[in-house]
């Protein structure tokens, strides 16, 4: 825990550190040195500013004197045990109303064990709440030095361990979607710019995670980039779609131009640190599903000609004219096989146009009126 220095705080108060006055040689009003009065109509010394950031913190927070008596206990402390701060300030130890009596010798001599211990040290302990429950809690304690240098206390910051366990699997899941997730990970600003971009995102659009920061989403994007600009704009305005869309988009690479089919999730992201979700951007998820569309694209076509092959070869059958069964069977062959198709037949050592499809309009192939004039080929 870290408080800007003023006259009557430290940046971490650590055992080591002279203080010049630390929380924890404070009287309860958080600005008046235990043993002294304050002056009527003298300047705060700091106190308000003080107490204004103790109690605007979001972990519990409470302090000891040498003698283990409360000096401090913030708002953030009396939501997760109930304890107001009148009530706690001036108790002795945690013993008989925050602890149980059996377990409050040894979490005191836990806690002030760290006036004279080094650095920080960290445990977890059952209290009690107002109402009589219990709650694990995790605590973080580091001792404080008056202005002589010799111990003056402890101040201990604690949340809820479930609190502290949901902010650390928020905090490893992000860092393991930004490093080593199998799919793109892009986070963007309100105005659509790349502030994130996790290894496999930076790899599919073709640049480093640094140089596509900030880089607006066009000069990535060749064709495509307007349908997905305008799904990050639905979700900063209405929310995240219900389920994933699939976008394809043409990217510019140093190798040229390619035709991609990203399968894409997204997310708004608000602050929660405010009362009114404020956005931030929108989380960008997608994978590249480009092979499996087209290899689905393929067997399409493939079924489809199979299909048009086995209709034609029934209806050439039923024909008794040889030509009339070859412009049958072509116009159902046709529509998955090729746009345009002509049939030449062989005089002598020439090729004669006998029929063809019109090459200006879609339409059957039918027989070339005059046909005995021989075509031209290279």
């Amino acid at each position: 825990m870290g408080v800007p220095r003023s006259r009557g705080a430290t940046d971490e108060l650590g055992p080591d550190e002279d203080s010049g006055g630390a929380p924890p040689g404070c009287s309860g009003d958080l600005g008046v040195p235990v043993g002294e009065e304050a002056i009527p109509g003298a300047p705060p010394d700091g106190s308000e500013l003080l107490a204004a950031l103790l109690d605007g913190m979001d972990a519990a927070l409470c302090a000891f004197d040498a003698a283990g008596t409360v000096t401090h206990w913030n708002r953030e402390a009396e939501r997760v045990l109930g304890w107001s701060a009148d009530e706690a300030v001036g108790r002795s130890g945690f013993a008989g109303w925050a602890v149980r009596r059996a377990d409050a010798d040894e979490v005191r001599d836990r806690l002030m064990s760290a006036m004279d211990a080094p650095g920080r040290q960290v445990h977890e302990f059952a209290l009690l709440r107002k109402d009589g429950g219990r709650v694990l809690v995790r605590t973080q304690s580091a001792g404080v030095r008056g202005a002589d240098g010799k111990p003056a206390g402890v101040y201990c910051a604690f949340s809820e361990v479930h609190a502290q366990i949901d902010l650390e699997r928020a905090i490893a899941l992000s860092e393991a979607l930004l490093e080593d997730a199998s799919w793109g990970v892009v986070l963007v600003d309100v105005d659509l710019r790349p502030t994130v971009v996790n290894a496999h995102a930076a790899r599919a659009l073709g640049g480093s995670r640094t140089a596509l920061l900030g880089r607006p989403l066009g000069e990535l994007v060749v064709q495509g980039v307007e349908e997905l600009e305008a799904a990050l704009h639905h979700v900063l305005a209405d929310g995240a779609p219900s389920a994933p869309a699939e976008l394809w988009v043409t990217l510019r690479t140093a190798e040229g131009e390619r035709r991609r089919c990203w399968r894409s999730g997204f997310l708004r992201l608000a602050s929660p640190l405010t009362e009114e979700p404020v956005p931030l951007g929108v989380g960008w998820l997608f994978q590249d599903v480009t092979a499996a569309r087209l290899a689905e694209q393929e067997a399409d076509r493939l079924r489809f000609r199979t299909s048009q092959l086995h209709r034609a070869a029934r209806t050439a059958s039923e024909c008794e004219d040889p030509m009339e069964a070859a412009t049958s069977l072509l116009d159902f062959a046709l529509a998955g096989f090729a746009d345009h198709v002509l049939v030449d037949l062989v005089a002598g050592e020439r090729l004669v146009r006998t029929a063809a499809t019109p090459f200006d309009a879609p339409g059957p192939c039918l027989l070339v009126a005059g046909g005995s004039l021989p075509a031209r080929y290279a």
